[in-house]
């Protein structure tokens, strides 16, 4: 009898065997150039032992060819793997073996999904060194972790969320490509990682710890800052109780401060409103000495009291002037992000800012943004130093910055009498009140209208 059977090899005396040459792109990872099983020394058994070899050796070529290092370790440019995130991707390729991560033990010594998980397990540790007992040496970690997946199953125990996960789930789901936040998010929990020394559990953290992590951030550093810096940290665990649904965990850094309020210094860095007269001899500065779009974003500043991200990251669609009330609307796109959702709102151009739209949108062409230079990832930043030079050969005063128009719009809206509520649709500031989200964009855009006609011609 002949066996015609692929990847089925007759070896003299030495009986039959499943040999198959692996791909030239799995062989790296695979560490060999081919797949060779023992079938049996005569025909009739390697005929029936055949069918779970080449099921075992297309489980171990699926294993090979997962998009991750086989060799152990992390590429360089990449953090090493959590234990929480190693246990969830070995389970992942698992199902990516057709295999149940859920699978609770062999039923009887002829399992085959048995034979199949050793069969991995050992091409796995058999790229290792053995030591002088005979034992695999140096098992990098992820491969450790498919190691346990495969011959525990279910009995496999899930680690803990620790800080460093929850600070990564925190950076997919809310940071996101944000390169500023990213930063701010890697600089604080630097500092958490110098306070508490290693990586901890959620679940362990206490009230103590949460004060070593504060008294740490102030170590050179001002209140104010720290108390930015544990907002970071309070939203990163709340996200992750949320999401690992850990019940029964509290965060430890709610309502901690860096100084009582009562006893914190004054904050140095508290933006104050221009005056008048220094409005007027910052405008004929820039007007003279920078070019036409930073004027331009200046003075929309000025008569609107939008924020400078809001501005310079406007796209030409954005400005509206045709409309019966001329406008720019404030909203999410993939060049600027604003604040928050009630930040999203139509803001109306009257007199001067109408003007400086209506340049600015002449200016820009073809372009899609209204501001090329400055409409663009970190744009606001670059923005905000260009500006920023003209205010300080104005104004000495420290707590005087670009912001402090909003401020003075905000002012100028109080003086003018304008209602709280309608304050907030021009300045894009939540009330709090569920009532905010009511109404069309027609009627919110004509209260702003006279809310800011009031407040100009007050200040005027």
């Amino acid at each position: 009898m002949k066996i015609d059977v692929k990847h089925i090899q007759k070896r003299g005396i030495a009986g039959w065997r499943y040999r198959r040459k692996i791909p030239k792109e799995m062989r790296a990872a695979a560490g060999k150039l081919e797949i060779l099983i023992p079938l049996g020394s005569t025909e009739q058994e390697a005929l029936k032992a055949y069918p779970k070899a080449h099921a075992q050796a297309e489980q171990q070529l699926r294993l090979w060819s997962l998009p991750k290092d086989r060799q152990g370790g992390s590429p360089v440019s990449a953090p090493s793997p959590t234990a929480l995130e190693q246990f969830k991707r070995s389970r992942a390729q698992l199902r990516a073996l057709s295999l149940d991560p859920a699978w609770s033990g062999p039923e009887d010594e002829d399992d085959p999904e048995a034979l199949a998980r050793e069969l991995i397990a050992d091409q796995i540790a058999h790229k290792y060194p053995l030591d002088d007992q005979g034992n695999p040496h140096g098992i990098g970690t992820e491969d450790r972790a498919l190691i346990h997946a495969l011959l525990l199953g279910q009995h496999q125990q899930q680690p803990e969320p620790t800080f460093e996960d929850a600070k990564r789930l925190y950076l997919k789901e809310r940071v996101g490509e944000d390169e500023t936040k990213q930063m701010e998010l890697e600089r604080v929990f630097k500092l958490v990682k110098e306070a508490l020394g290693k990586d901890r559990k959620l679940s362990s953290l206490k009230r103590e710890d949460a004060k070593e992590v504060r008294d740490h951030m102030l170590d050179g550093r001002k209140a104010s800052s720290v108390d930015r810096y544990l907002n970071v940290v309070r939203a990163v665990i709340n996200h992750a109780i949320r999401e690992f649904d850990l019940a029964g965990v509290i965060n430890p850094f709610m309502n901690l401060e860096a100084a009582p309020k009562d006893k914190a210094e004054p904050d140095k860095d508290k933006r104050r409103p221009f005056t008048q007269a220094e409005v007027t001899a910052i405008t004929a500065r820039i007007a003279y000495h920078a070019k036409a779009d930073l004027h331009h974003i200046w003075t929309i500043l000025n008569g609107t009291g939008c924020r400078l991200a809001e501005v310079s990251g406007l796209r030409v669609a954005d400005a509206h002037l045709d409309h019966a009330i001329p406008h720019i609307t404030v909203e999410w796109h993939d060049d600027r992000r604003i604040k928050n959702k009630v930040s999203r709102r139509n803001v109306p151009l009257i007199g001067g800012a109408l003007k400086a739209a209506t340049e600015a949108v002449k200016a820009a062409g073809n372009a899609t943004m209204l501001f090329p230079t400055y409409g663009r990832p970190k744009g606001a930043s670059s923005a905000s130093a260009a500006l920023g030079k003209h205010v300080r050969a104005c104004v000495t005063d420290p707590k005087a910055t670009t912001h402090s128009l909003r401020h003075l719009m905000k002012d100028r809206l109080r003086l003018a009498g304008v209602t709280k509520s309608d304050q907030d649709i021009v300045l894009g500031h939540s009330s709090g009140s569920v009532g905010e989200d009511y109404g069309g964009d027609e009627a919110r855009l004509e209260v702003a209208r006279r809310a800011l006609e009031k407040a100009l011609a007050k200040a005027n």
